[in-house]
């Protein structure tokens, strides 16, 4: 029988996954973000044109709910933007990691023998501009889960194989043991 041990371990000796370069989503996915940003704005900005044309008790502060829309229009777009910028994924050899926030950035890294299922997205807009999301479910429930959009979508399914390919080598070798 084996002793029993519960050994420091050295922090400094871990690997940084701050060191680790990420691919940042591809350009066009601003393209998809923006045609979906507008999509939604459309619809926001109709529905607010019939309830101030329809309303008339708020006559005389329409021009609050129409600058009220165009601040709000104008965040939408300076945060979606922003978030843009600091998303980021990398495949690495025993985990994938993925990054994503502007006023709390996330740092995902789940480990290839939690992955249990990978999937591939093509969104209408996305096909437009040949992108994919691939969405990468695990045994540790919802918190686990990464959906990485934005990516080519030839280097998604190359991603998608390569994960596929090491799922089957983990579970050999799990079945071998």
């Amino acid at each position: 029988m084996e002793e029993f041990t519960n050994e420091n371990i050295d922090l400094d000796k871990l690997p940084k996954y701050q060191e680790v370069t990420l691919t940042a989503p591809h350009p066009n996915y601003w393209k998809v973000i923006l045609i979906n940003i507008f999509i939604f704005l459309f619809f926001a900005g109709v529905c607010l044109t019939a309830f101030l044309f329809l309303n008339e008790d708020i006559k005389h502060n329409r021009p609050f709910f129409i600058g009220g829309y165009l601040v709000v229009a104008v965040l939408i777009f300076i945060l979606y933007r922003a978030s843009f910028k600091k998303r980021g994924f990398a495949l690495r050899e025993k985990d994938i990691v993925y990054k994503s926030g502007i006023i709390a950035e996330t740092t995902t890294i789940v480990p290839l023998n939690r992955i249990q299922h990978v999937a591939l997205d093509e969104g209408i807009f996305s096909r437009i501009f040949m992108l994919g999301k691939l969405q990468i479910f695990t045994a540790g429930g919802q918190s686990g889960h990464l959906h990485i959009a934005g990516i080519e979508i030839e280097k998604a399914r190359s991603m998608k194989e390569i994960l596929l390919r090491k799922l089957d080598q983990i579970e050999t070798l799990a079945e071998d043991q």
